[in-house]
């Protein structure tokens, strides 16, 4: 269990804990997974190739189809020198009302020297009273390179479920060849009046980050980026030293993701050479 979290007689018996490593290696022209240990209820699908041998598409399962309290999940995904992998669900992730215990997740990535890793999650839906912790750390090396995103729904805005109560909490990191190109951390409580007002969310439900790191991102690729806007709500492009960001704020997790994907068709051709193929688990 990883040194981050709590251990399981800390925070009771009720525990679910799951982990999965994954290993992605170059053989010949093809990307391939090389290598998958689980523990618990999170496995990874068959990996396929929608777009060719060079890079592996595959899908990241939790069976229970949400995190309670006491939950603990750990992800870590490992990208050999010359690898390419997309990771993504094939729903959103629900984090449930908790009586007080907190639900753990912790995303761990290592990005190789001419590797690149692309994260595509769906949205992830904090219930109301939710107790939640998520964490993701990038280590990134050499010319490695990583997009990826992070939708988040305060309380179930489609049966109008407001966040009155619980907290979210969140971390994280990317680093290149141990130096920091981002470090982001969060907390918001439930019914707290910060969340009404303009410099926090606005009393927006929907809030969503987008990162992509890599040395080749340009000025020429943030004015592209610029020319794109939500469908409802507003979203805002930075660039920084090695990392671009995207931002959403609004009330449609629908709107985030298609954003987020309209900027990652502008993005992707830039950083790994390839236009955008979406996952097909997106269509079904």
């Amino acid at each position: 269990m990883p040194a981050t979290m709590e251990s399981a007689a800390a925070i009771g018996e009720n525990t679910w804990p799951a982990r999965l490593e994954l290993e992605f290696a170059k053989r010949g022209p093809r990307s391939v997974l090389a290598a998958r240990r689980h523990d618990g209820p999170l496995v990874v699908q068959k990996p396929h190739y929608p777009e060719g041998d060079g890079i592996c598409h595959a899908i990241i399962v939790h069976p229970p189809g949400g995190i309670a309290g006491g939950d603990e999940l750990e992800l870590t995904a490992e990208l050999g020198a010359g690898s390419s992998a997309l990771l993504t669900t094939p729903g959103a992730t629900k984090w449930y009302r908790s009586a007080g215990a907190w639900a753990r997740q912790q995303i761990i990535f290592r990005v190789y020297v001419g590797a690149s890793l692309e994260w595509l999650p769906q949205e992830s839906i904090v219930f109301d009273g939710a107790h939640a912790d998520a964490r993701l750390d990038v280590e990134i090396h050499g010319d490695g390179s990583f997009i990826g995103w992070e939708i988040i729904c305060l309380g179930r805005s489609g049966s109008a479920e407001r966040f009155n109560q619980g907290q979210w909490r969140s971390r994280t990191t990317i680093k290149r060849d141990g130096k920091p190109l981002w470090f982001e951390r969060g907390q918001l409580a439930g019914g707290d009046r910060a969340l009404e007002v303009p410099a926090v969310l606005a009393g927006k439900p929907v809030v969503g980050t987008m990162l992509a790191a890599s040395d080749k991102l340009t000025p020429s690729l943030l004015a592209a980026c610029r020319e794109i806007a939500p469908s409802r709500g507003d979203g805002a492009i930075t660039l920084l030293p090695g990392l671009l960001v995207g931002r959403y704020l609004g009330e449609s997790s629908e709107a985030a993701k298609n954003y987020f994907t309209k900027l990652w068709h502008v993005v992707r051709p830039g950083l790994i050479g390839r236009p955008g193929i979406e996952p097909r688990i997106w269509r079904t």
